[in-house]
């Protein structure tokens, strides 16, 4: 019995337990594209084909992660919440650094009670497109492409093979929509779709592909 019994609780407390994802981030000439895929894990139970990871934070910046879905919510929202008031109290809309940063300190500062979440921040101001990636105790890390999650090792591969300086929106599509594909199929626990969120001069728009 004592050996059935200690089954369960290995999973419970080993990695079988991380929910997992492929989520990505690319600067590009006319903007940003962040991604990632559909599907939320819990252990080896699909648990939904139909999760969203993108998340708008103002209309030229926007948030994209791996990790617990109710984390990601709740740290994305108040991300927002925090844009607004600065925008209304400053009177000129937060940059991409200072969004990121922001981030970074609501994380640092649960660091005790961590959220469970990888983030990849991305969107355009007047320095140009940008990107940081942030782990979970708020480590803020500047970047021109950028992948988290469990499907990390198999995305970054596409992504540093693929990779050009100014390139067009359609063409870092096309560079994270192959490398998600790839970390799906190898990850078991990505899959099910890609979630896409464009931020360009024009605005930011949302885009889903199922499979």
């Amino acid at each position: 019995m004592e050996g059935y019994g200690s089954q369960p609780q290995a999973q419970q407390n080993g990695l079988a337990w991380i929910p997992g994802a492929t989520t990505i981030g690319v600067v590009c000439g006319d903007g940003v594209v962040l991604a990632a895929e559909k599907r939320v894990t819990y252990g080896y139970f699909v648990a939904s084909k139909g999760g969203k990871k993108v998340f708008r934070i103002t209309d030229c910046i926007g948030a994209a992660c791996a990790g617990l879905v109710g984390d990601m919510q709740i740290l994305a929202k108040e991300v927002e919440a925090q844009a607004e008031l600065f925008n209304m109290d400053v009177g000129r809309p937060i940059t991409v650094r200072a969004a990121s940063k922001l981030m970074a300190n609501i994380l640092f500062n649960r660091r005790y009670a961590p959220l469970i979440t990888q983030t990849i921040v991305g969107g355009l101001d007047d320095e140009g497109a940008s990107l940081f990636v942030l782990d979970v105790l708020g480590s803020l890390i500047p970047d021109k492409y950028a992948a988290v999650g469990s499907g990390t090792e198999i995305a970054m591969g596409v992504l540093e093979e693929g990779y050009k300086e100014g390139m067009s929106v359609e063409e870092a599509k096309k560079l994270v929509t192959r490398a998600i594909k790839s970390a799906i199929s190898r990850d078991a626990m990505s899959g099910d779709g890609i979630d896409f969120l464009i931020i360009t001069k024009e605005g930011l728009s949302e885009e889903s592909i199922k499979f």
